[in-house]
């Protein structure tokens, strides 16, 4: 890729309760990406208020970058269908919709989630080629069995993490990439647990690339051994230890998956210190953290260990509870 001529199109969606988690994100992105010369930064907006917008703006200007905000409205009008998006905020559908609203020269972009830090240069995963495939994504190998029933895998097909997408979006448009996705969703009568991600890892099975661990590094797999991982999904073995190491050591983005947010009082996440550095470099600055969940926050600490100590134990919780845990959240 020619960086002088170039721009690379970083795409983020968002609500208002999820803007200053974007901040954090944004200005970690920036501060670690300053030797690209052309970057534009694309917000896909769920009725975020003008003041939050136009903090972000100033965020970026700051930074001598462009950001332009696509007000994505109602997203449940975008469906033909009625939706249950299983206690996940609806704006996590808007990435699927970044070929239809986005100007039609931008061919490719890097979509980030919110709860994401940017670490170092993003350079090398821009510049990755997708050859066939229509987006580069990083493995979940511990998504639950029923996750993957519900689309047609099994533990040892693939499934990838939706927190971080390269999306070949000149291609989505060619091939009519959006009507498969909204197609397959309703195939499962709008009701997927991931709802984008089930989505996704189902409409696009076979043209999905796998991009190495360290550009979706799961703060919580810090407790992992690889040969966990391995154990439950045969298929991460494609991903290879040194890799899985080298994530571990230096992650170029992570992913703050799960329960223990770095913004909630109590939490013990390995890599919270980062998260409010960089939050304290936006207009969110002093932010208070999110109270009522202290004992929670332990449990995690515990669980966390636990992966570690006795990984067995883990599964069997996991296996156990875990599903159960997140359907007792749903809502609609």
């Amino acid at each position: 890729m020619n960086w002088t001529q170039e721009t690379v199109n970083l795409i983020y969606a968002s609500n208002d309760g999820y803007a200053c988690h974007l901040a954090a994100s944004l200005v970690s992105l920036l501060e670690n990406n300053r030797q690209i010369p052309h970057l534009a930064v694309y917000v896909l907006s769920v009725n975020m208020c003008r003041e939050y917008q136009d903090r972000l703006k100033a965020l970026a200007a700051r930074y001598g970058r462009s950001l332009s905000v696509v007000e994505m409205g109602d997203l449940k009008k975008r469906f033909d269908y009625d939706i249950d998006t299983r206690g996940f905020d609806i704006s996590a559908m808007a990435r699927l919709f970044a070929p239809q609203v986005l100007p039609d020269q931008v061919e490719k972009a890097l979509y980030l989630d919110c709860d994401t830090i940017v670490c170092g240069s993003i350079a090398p995963l821009y510049e990755t080629e997708l050859g066939q495939d229509l987006i580069g994504m990083v493995m979940e190998p511990t998504a639950y069995a029923s996750m993957r029933r519900a689309i047609g895998l099994t533990m040892d097909d693939p499934y990838y993490n939706s927190g971080v997408l390269l999306m070949a979006l000149g291609q989505w448009r060619a091939q009519n990439v959006l009507e498969q996705l909204l197609d397959f969703y309703a195939a499962s009568e709008g009701s997927l647990f991931a709802c984008d991600q089930d989505t996704l890892n189902g409409a696009l099975r076979g043209r999905i690339l796998t991009l190495p661990p360290k550009y979706n590094f799961f703060t919580n797999y810090r407790y992992f051994r690889y040969s966990t991982l391995t154990s439950i999904s045969a298929s991460y073995e494609l991903v290879g230890e040194e890799a899985f190491r080298e994530a571990k050591a230096f992650p170029v983005i992570l992913h703050y998956l799960g329960d223990e947010r770095p913004w909630i009082w109590g939490n013990h996440n390995h890599y919270r210190r980062l998260y409010e550095a960089y939050l304290a470099m936006t207009p969110w600055k002093g932010m208070k953290k999110v109270r009522g969940k202290f004992w929670y926050m332990q449990v995690w600490w515990a669980f966390n260990c636990l992966t570690w100590l006795c990984p067995k134990a883990r599964l069997w919780i996991s296996r156990r509870f875990g599903m159960k845990l997140i359907d007792s959240r749903k809502k609609k």
